[in-house]
């Protein structure tokens, strides 16, 4: 059994998803480990991480709407600390997830056809994240 780990930043200009996979499959390939389980962590509490469709464009925009209409700026919130986009940002990371696990058989994420990882920005200012990658296996 074997272990890698490296930290992959993802530049991002805005909410929105920003597909990532290459680089992590660039990570996995240059790794040597052939079958294992791959860990992804966003090391952030206002952005998060999916595994969601990479091919039809409108569903990043369906997504950050959907995400808008249930966690809207300028809701009656306590935090506001960095502005009115503080909290809603926390509230779409609660309601999304921080850390994936990904299986890799043959040196390759085994990902559907049309999965792609995204991380998933939910502030407005521009901002450099950071996710973890943690890959275990033979």
């Amino acid at each position: 059994m074997r272990q890698a780990s490296a930290r992959i930043e993802v530049a991002t200009r805005g909410p929105g998803l920003y597909e990532f996979t290459r680089d992590v499959a660039r990570w996995i390939d240059g790794s040597g480990i052939e079958e294992g389980l791959l860990t992804l962590f966003c090391r952030h509490t206002s952005a998060s991480l999916l595994i969601q469709e990479n091919a039809a464009p409108e569903v990043k925009d369906d997504l950050l709407a959907f995400f808008a209409r249930i966690a809207p700026e300028g809701g009656d919130y306590l935090h506001d600390d960095e502005g009115p986009d503080d909290m809603p940002a926390h509230l779409r990371a609660a309601l999304t997830q921080v850390s994936l696990s990904v299986p890799v058989v043959d040196g390759r994420m085994v990902l559907g056809t049309w999965q792609g990882l995204y991380l998933f920005e939910h502030r407005r200012a521009a901002h450099r994240r950071t996710v973890a990658l943690h890959l275990i296996g033979a």
